[in-house]
């Protein structure tokens, strides 16, 4: 298993967000890779490093989407606190909703950050923009071991 630190997980179900975003990404010219996984169940056995990803390189950041099928973005965020090897792992919640209630728990649950997809692709590439800037250039980040 591979620990570069180098990979953004992306945990989306939308192909057109998925889309969008990889667009943005490549507009901001960030060159990290990105890799897409589309529900719950394959972000845990995307992190945990089971069958089909046992050789994954893990993520420096994961934008976890809410409203996922199988298991949702608070059941992974849950999940992912809970595993001593994984739970320092950022984690950027990035979903449509801006309910308060979703909000409240998704850092309760131990999200590092909470953003509302924008509306606009130019809003989305500003946002991804700051992004870059705060979590893949500034922030100072934590050992993150999977031994």
């Amino acid at each position: 298993m591979s620990n570069n630190g180098h990979a953004i997980l992306l945990v989306e179900d939308d192909h057109n967000d998925v889309l969008l975003i990889k667009r943005a990404f490549q507009k901001v010219n960030i060159a990290n890779p990105i890799i897409v996984v589309n529900d719950g169940e394959q972000a845990i056995s995307y992190l945990a490093g089971r069958e089909p990803y046992v050789e994954r390189a893990l993520p420096m950041l994961v934008l976890l989407d809410l409203k996922l099928p199988r298991k949702s973005g608070h059941e992974v965020l849950e999940w992912l606190r809970q595993q001593s090897t994984l739970r320092r792992l950022p984690v950027v919640v990035l979903t449509a909703s801006s309910e308060s209630s979703d909000v409240n728990l998704a850092y309760d649950l131990g999200a590092n950050s909470y953003l509302v997809k924008p509306v606009t692709f130019d809003s989305l590439v500003q946002m991804v923009k700051t992004l870059n800037l705060y979590w893949l250039i500034l922030n100072k980040r934590a050992d993150v071991s999977d031994e």
